[in-house]
C-alpha cells in the first residue's frame, strides 16, 4: 500500500508546473508590461501587479487563469478607478464585470482578470475588500514561503472533492481560504488530520486565528452577520472579515468526510478530478435533465443555474420523495446537466394533509369545509387527498415548466 507521502509526491507531479510551463510565466510578464507601458502612456502612475496563485507561485498545472491588479496612488480615492483603467484597456476586446467596483476579463488561452485597486498603506484606506488583495499575497509569500506545494496539493484535493471556488454557485474553499489553512496548520497532512478529529458538526461552529487576534472570542466579538457559516477563518490581513464566510455547510461537511476518509486510507483517487458520467447516471435509474445556462457572466448564469436545481430538490421533497443522489454538471459556457435519483418509484394515490390543530376551532372548521375524510389526530387535524404527483419526473417537469424555471435557463427538458 503507498505511503502518504508517496502518494503526495504523485499528486504533486501531475498538478505542479514543470519546464513545459515556462513560456506561461514568460507571456504572462510581457502582458504585465504592456499594460505598464499603455497606462505610462496615458499620464497614470498606477503600479501593475501580479496577484493570485501566479504571484504566490502556488498555480496549478493547466490552470492559466491570471489575476492582475492595477493599483493607483490614494491620490485617485474619489475617482472612478474602474473608468481610468478602462481607458488603458481599449485595445483588447476585454469583458467588463460590474461589481461593488468594476474589473475587467480577458479570455484566451492566458485567462485574466484585471482588478482597479487603491494602492492602500494602512487597512483604514480600504475601500473594497480587492484593495487587500496585494496584501495577502505579500503575507502568503511571507509566512507561507515553504508551503506552496502543500497549498497547491490542497487545491487539487478540493477540486477533485468538488468543493473548490469561491463563485456564488460552488460557494466553497477560496483560493485564499487554501492559502490561510495551509499556512494556520503547516501542512497539508496537518490540516486534513486536523479538520478529521478536531473540527466542529453543525451546529457548531470551526473558529480558526492564526494571529490569535480575537482572544478565542472571534463569535462574540465578530458581527454576527460574518459568523453564519461553518467555519470561521480571521483573515490575518483583515481581522475584522471572516475569509470563509461564504462557504457553505454542504462543502464544509464534504471537505470533512473526505478528510475522514484520506486520512484513515490515503488513495492517489482523492487527487484525481472525475467527469460526470450522464449516461451511467441514467443507467442506474437517475433522472436527468440537460440545460443551457444563460448567455451572462459566469457568476450569474451559473448561479442562476444552481437556484434552479435547488427548487426541484426543495419541490421534491415538498412532494414526498426522497432524494438518495443529485448533482450537477456544467462547461461554464452554455451546456449543463442535473441529475436526481430518489427512493420512490412510484407514491401512493392520496396522500395526508395536515391541518391545524382541532383546538383552534374557526381553523378547524375551515379545514372540514375544504376537505373531506377529516379528522384529528394527536390533537391536529388531517385529511386524506389525492396526490397532485405520484412520479419524481412529473414533478421535475412541472418545476422546469415553470416562470421560475424560464427566468433561470434559456431551456431545460428531461431527457
Amino acid at each position: 500500500m503507498p505511503t502518504i507521502p508517496a502518494i503526495l509526491d504523485e499528486a504533486l507531479a501531475t498538478c505542479k508546473p514543470g519546464v513545459s510551463d515556462l513560456h506561461i510565466v514568460d507571456e504572462v510578464r510581457r502582458f504585465l508590461d504592456i499594460l505598464t507601458s499603455r497606462l505610462k502612456k496615458q499620464g497614470s502612475d498606477a503600479r501593475v501587479v501580479l496577484g493570485g496563485s501566479f504571484a504566490k507561485d502556488t498555480w496549478l498545472k493547466g490552470d492559466y487563469d491570471v489575476d492582475v491588479f492595477v493599483a493607483f496612488s490614494m491620490d485617485h480615492a474619489q475617482d472612478d478607478l474602474s473608468g481610468l483603467l478602462a481607458k488603458a484597456l481599449k485595445p483588447w476586446n476585454v469583458d467588463r464585470v460590474h461589481g461593488s467596483r468594476d474589473y475587467f476579463q480577458l479570455k484566451g488561452g492566458i485567462s485574466y482578470e484585471i482588478i482597479p485597486v487603491l494602492d492602500i498603506q494602512k487597512p483604514s484606506d480600504a475601500q473594497n475588500v480587492t484593495d487587500f488583495s496585494p496584501k495577502h499575497v505579500a503575507w502568503v509569500n511571507r509566512e507561507g514561503k515553504s508551503l506552496k506545494d502543500d497549498i497547491r496539493l490542497l487545491k487539487k484535493f478540493c477540486k477533485a472533492q468538488k468543493v473548490y471556488g469561491a463563485e456564488s454557485y460552488i460557494r466553497g474553499f477560496s483560493g485564499h481560504v487554501v492559502d490561510i489553512l495551509i499556512i494556520y496548520y503547516g501542512g497539508f497532512v496537518k490540516l486534513l488530520k486536523s479538520a478529521a478529529k478536531t473540527w466542529k458538526k453543525a451546529p457548531e461552529k470551526t473558529v480558526l486565528d492564526y494571529n490569535n487576534t480575537y482572544k478565542g472570542k472571534a463569535l462574540m466579538m465578530l458581527n454576527a452577520s460574518k459568523t453564519q457559516g461553518p467555519l470561521v477563518l480571521i483573515d490575518p490581513v483583515q481581522p475584522d472579515r471572516n475569509a470563509a464566510a461564504a462557504l457553505t455547510q454542504e462543502k464544509y461537511d464534504l471537505f470533512v468526510e473526505a478528510a475522514r476518509k484520506f486520512t484513515a486510507r490515503p488513495s492517489i483517487e482523492f487527487f484525481r478530478e472525475k467527469a460526470v458520467d450522464i449516461w451511467s447516471l441514467k443507467q442506474k435509474g437517475a433522472i436527468i435533465v440537460d440545460l443551457q445556462t444563460l448567455n451572462e457572466k459566469e457568476d450569474v448564469a451559473g448561479t442562476k443555474m444552481v437556484k434552479l436545481y435547488d427548487k426541484v430538490r426543495v419541490a421534491l421533497a415538498d412532494n414526498e420523495f426522497t432524494l438518495t443522489d443529485s448533482g450537477w454538471t456544467w462547461d461554464r459556457k452554455k451546456k449543463a446537466s442535473f441529475w436526481f435519483k430518489v427512493k420512490e418509484a412510484k407514491l401512493s394515490e392520496k396522500t395526508i394533509r395536515k391541518g391545524p390543530p382541532a383546538k383552534m376551532k374557526e381553523s378547524a372548521a375551515a379545514f372540514k369545509k375544504k376537505y373531506k375524510n377529516t379528522r384529528a389526530v394527536k390533537g391536529r387535524m388531517q385529511a386524506v387527498v389525492p396526490r397532485e404527483f405520484r412520479l419524481a419526473k412529473d414533478v421535475i417537469a412541472s418545476v422546469l415548466k415553470s416562470d421560475y424555471a424560464k427566468d433561470k435557463v434559456v431551456s431545460a427538458k428531461l431527457n
